[in-house]
């Protein structure tokens, strides 16, 4: 892709999601309608996916930063419900829908529908948990839906060769398969805890900012080349790392973990952006290669596909959530209760996305034998079709559903007060060991220094008390939200200070950054980043 074209598909697809934030439609739904419409202006060039840049470019550094942000030990607690999204409902789905898709369409060789089962198995690794958090679902439901999303491309990719291995006519047996499956899984798995501890104890040992970041955008590439290097799965790899690393990131120091929460949340925003508005602007290049199957024939198949795609998860999420519980006392002892409504939302939650696209795109154009891949044009149409139709009806009615169905939502006062218990445990042996450095004579101070520590600590153990208790009935802010917005006027008049200095040339540029940076570290240090 040359340059002009990618800047300007960067650039429209920022816009698109950060208009998006100002409507109630989710920013995947709106790139992908945009992206379907601007598909047929003029001017605008051919965007057509290539899985060899998604699948190891774009692929590594999404699914590192969801395992950067997943919670290891919510995912070992839920690793059962997990493990049946992730593994078994992909592969139920290969079967389930690549069998009803033959069934539909005799002249699609079982095989070939097989490929498209496993194509369109996995749900997307961005779209559900990105409207579930939007939503505020349960902790659990939300922990499973992004659990199952960081494992389940790796079946699907692995389902999906042994598929077209089968379809080329490689001979590949059931046994074959299987021990190709496992391979990929075990050592994808394998090469991630190999690398992750000498990863971790680089990012602990490199005392520059600068290059222990640059070593973190390396990361998830290298996770991923190195696996696949040894025919092993490079998504499991990226997850493995990318957990082991989330659960230790309180060993790096501040610095870094600043600057990486910003690098990698503006990779996120880039690439999300981007990859849902690449979605939309396929349907020119999908819709010319349907070949000599009619558009109103090939939407006919396209809403059999979509059908069993929805309704396959559903038969798959119910007897997986209800069968272990009754089969098991010690699950069911475990375990929270769940009634019908917390399945009927990971059922819905299904959204496909750019994973199953660059797969589809990925078949080969012929088999062994040297024929054309049996109706590769339907598959990749079939697969941009459910792709569209989860994204669209799926995500647009999700939240409807759930409001319909009153989940209990998130009881923000029980996270306020956990918070605040845990600040003032913190605060209180903060305190103590104060105390203990200030009796050191090594460590003495002048007594307006040291209230100085004493009242930060103070206002850090009771700003979180302050937003359980009452408010300015003038502002409506609690003590804590004024304290910090007169800190920011404060911080706001000596910038401009700095700068006026600079302009009369009393100081120069160099020391101007210097001391706009100690502001910036005291501004950020006043305020709790934002719920953006």
């Amino acid at each position: 892709m040359e340059a002009l074209p990618l800047v300007a598909l960067i650039a429209a697809s920022a816009a698109v999601a950060g208009a998006a934030r100002r409507t109630p439609v989710p920013a995947p739904l709106l790139l992908v309608a945009v992206g379907l419409l601007a598909g047929y202006l003029p001017g605008v060039p051919d965007y057509t996916l290539d899985p060899h840049v998604v699948l190891p470019l774009v692929l590594p550094p999404l699914l590192h930063m969801a395992a950067l942000d997943s919670s290891y030990l919510d995912l070992r607690a839920n690793v059962r419900p997990v493990a049946l999204l992730s593994i078994g409902y992909v592969l139920f789905a290969t079967l389930a829908v690549g069998w009803l898709t033959h069934l539909l369409i005799p002249q699609l060789p079982l095989t070939a529908a097989l490929v498209l089962g496993a194509i369109v198995a996995p749900p997307d690794a961005v779209a559900a948990t990105a409207i579930a958090r939007k939503l505020g679902l349960p902790n659990r439901i939300t922990t499973i839906l992004q659990g199952e999303s960081l494992v389940n491309d790796a079946t699907a990719i692995t389902a999906y060769r042994v598929a077209v291995a089968a379809a080329v006519g490689e001979g590949v047996t059931w046994a074959e398969g299987i021990a190709e499956f496992a391979l990929a899984a075990l050592g994808g798995v394998g090469v991630g805890l190999l690398l992750m501890v000498p990863i971790h104890w680089l990012r602990t040992h490199l005392k520059e900012p600068l290059l222990q970041n640059t070593l973190s955008l390396l990361i998830p590439f290298v996770a991923y080349a190195a696996a696949e290097q040894v025919h092993a799965s490079g998504v499991l790899a990226v997850v493995v790392v990318g957990l082991y690393l989330g659960h230790r990131s309180w060993q790096v120091d501040f610095a870094t973990r600043l600057q990486e929460g910003a690098v990698w949340r503006m990779v996120a925003f880039v690439l999300e952006s981007a990859v849902f508005a690449l979605i939309g602007l396929q349907l020119p290049y999908v819709l010319k290669g349907l070949g000599h199957y009619g558009v109103g024939q090939a939407l006919g198949y396209a809403v059999g596909v979509f059908v069993f795609v929805v309704v396959v998860r559903f038969v798959w999420v119910f007897p997986a959530t209800f069968l272990p519980r009754r089969a098991s006392p010690r699950i069911r002892e475990r375990e929270p209760e769940v009634d019908w409504k917390a399945p009927t939302v990971v059922g819905w939650a299904g959204m496909r996305g750019v994973v199953s696209l660059a797969i589809a795109f990925s078949v080969p154009l012929t088999t062994a034998a040297g024929d054309p891949f049996p109706s590769r044009n339907l598959v990749l149409f079939l697969t941009f079709t459910t792709v569209i139709g989860t994204l669209v009806v799926q995500g647009l009615t999700l939240p409807a559903l759930i409001r319909a169905l009153r989940l209990p939502q998130r009881d923000a006062y029980a996270e306020t007060l956990a918070e605040a218990q845990a600040q003032s445990e913190a605060s209180a042996a903060a305190d103590r060991r104060l105390e203990e450095l200030l009796a050191d004579p090594r460590n003495a101070l002048p007594e307006p220094l040291a209230d100085r520590l004493r009242t930060v600590m103070e206002r850090r153990r009771n700003s979180v008390w302050e937003r359980l208790g009452t408010v300015n009935e003038e502002t409506g802010e609690s003590a804590d939200d004024t304290y910090r917005r007169l800190t920011r006027e404060m911080i706001g008049t000596e910038r401009e200070v700095f700068v006026r200095l600079r302009d009369e040339r009393r100081i120069d540029d160099e020391m101007m950054r210097t001391l706009l940076f100690r502001l910036d570290l005291e501004e950020a240090a006043a305020y709790r980043e934002g719920d953006d």
